[in-house]
């Protein structure tokens, strides 16, 4: 039987120790960990997250692991499930750009839902096993060689999931592929819910960090799996994505480290939007207008652009869909010097300042790479007539534009002021302290009790 190339990615979780990593993966793992853990505990308060904690329970009970911000307590399986729906429910986290996929969304909740529940697991293995996780995940949408046909963010996230949590396991080679076979017969995510706007978006990544803890204890039950799933006739690049590179980038395994590529999301709305926002914002800060001096708006954006975000505004929305509707959040944006919660509320979408704005935004598309985010094109027209230009090619968040560390504590004093229990300053201070010296911690059972609101 031909090997496939998910044998060097088990390969490569197998054998990697943190000390092998540079010290700019391991920042970046700290960065990402800190953002991750405030936009889940953001989403806390996210649409139907109330309604998740009650529908999981009801499937059986477990103290294994907590939500984070509520604390309550749930089967491992199921509180990863639900800390990955609140991580993504509310659009504000991370992105791995050139994979398409929000890669820390599953890893982090299904790690940490692990760790809760064996105990003993150290600061420096859970940074260790997320940078690992993420290296998975993040190569292997990279290795994507079209466009979205099912939701990626979920699925590359079940694989980078199991891998940190089999790194955590002290999984070999061999075990670790049967870890990643199970997950792959569980993958699910389908694009329709990105092109309705519906909350089965958040839903399917909650259901792959579930199904991610799920294969992980099958696997380390002994329970096997087909080998060829990445590259065989019914294999991860033919039948959920159409085609790919995965046996090129294996090669970049131990020298690009995906972690360092990992984009912020500085505003709560989908990723595709933010090249605009960074570029349209950036035009109001420099000559000054008002949202009601512009009299139309010209984008140039790349096909994914149109496909994610080109949905037409409504004065009714689903939250979600108005989270994913370029027109309306770079209306509402340049009204308000910004994106912020508030803008995702009937009110708010009823807005008639708002919403003729928006019906004045036009978006041509080109030929281009069907997964590139950038760069983006702008044309602002005033209504005196004056044009204002700029092309946007290192979206704002990026590693070559990124926010700054006072702008990162800015975003998680926002999700800690958001959720659904009450953080005091001192307890944010001391989430950003442990996560700094996350290397010291002997027990991240710890991390996860700063993560509860105080």
């Amino acid at each position: 039987m031909t090997a496939d190339p998910i044998e060097a990615f088990a390969a490569h979780v197998a054998g990697t120790r943190l000390s092998d990593m540079p010290s700019e993966a391991v920042a970046a793992g700290k960065v990402f960990i800190l953002d991750t853990l405030g936009v889940g505990i953001g989403g806390s308060n996210g649409p139907m997250a109330r309604e998740l904690v009650s529908a999981v329970q009801a499937n059986g009970a477990g103290t294994d692991a907590r939500v984070w911000a509520t604390g309550e307590r749930l089967p491992s399986a199921a509180a990863a499930q639900v800390n990955a729906y609140q991580t993504h429910c509310q659009e504000f986290d991370c992105v791995h750009e050139a994979a398409v996929a929000h890669v820390m969304t599953i890893v982090l909740p299904a790690a940490l839902a692990l760790a809760e529940r064996e105990g003993g697991v150290s600061g420096a293995d859970l940074l260790e096993a997320v940078i690992l996780g993420v290296d998975v995940a993040a190569s292997l949408g990279v290795g994507a060689a079209s466009g979205l046909r099912f939701f990626r963010p979920a699925t590359v996230g079940a694989f980078g999931g199991v891998a940190a949590m089999g790194k955590l396991r002290g999984m070999d080679q061999e075990a670790l592929i049967q870890s990643l076979s199970l997950a792959y017969g569980q993958l699910c995510g389908t694009m329709q819910a990105h092109t309705e706007g519906s909350l089965l978006l958040a839903m399917q990544m909650g259901f792959n960090a579930r199904n991610a803890v799920t294969a992980s204890d099958f696997a380390a039950a002994g329970f096997t799996g087909p080998r060829q799933i990445l590259m065989g006739d019914f294999g991860y690049y033919r039948l959920i994505e159409d085609g790919g590179t995965p046996a090129e980038i294996a090669e970049t395994l131990g020298r690009d480290w995906r972690i360092t590529e990992l984009a912020h999301k500085p505003f709560p709305s989908g990723r595709a939007t933010h090249g605009i926002l960074d570029g349209c914002l950036a035009l109001q800060r420099a000559h000054g207008f008002a949202a009601s001096d512009a009299q139309a708006i010209d984008l140039d954006v790349p096909p994914l652009i149109q496909h994610l975000v080109g949905r037409p505004p409504r004065a009714e929305m689903a939250i979600n869909y108005a989270r994913l509707c370029a027109r309306y959040v770079t209306a509402a944006a340049l009204t308000g010097q910004g994106v912020r919660f508030e803008d995702f509320t009937d009110a708010a979408y009823a807005r008639t300042d708002v919403q003729d704005l928006a019906g004045r935004i036009a978006l041509s598309v080109r030929e281009d790479d069907p997964n590139a985010l950038a760069p983006i094109g702008i044309r602002i027209t005033l209504k005196d007539g004056t044009p204002l230009e700029t092309t946007v090619t290192d979206v704002y968040g990026a590693p070559d534009n990124p926010m700054t560390r006072d702008a990162q504590i800015e975003k998680l004093h926002m999700n800690a002021d958001s959720a659904r229990a009450d953080f005091s300053e001192s307890a944010v201070q001391n989430l950003v302290a442990a996560v700094d010296d996350l290397e010291g911690l002997s027990d991240v059972t710890a991390l996860v009790d700063l993560t509860i609101g105080t």
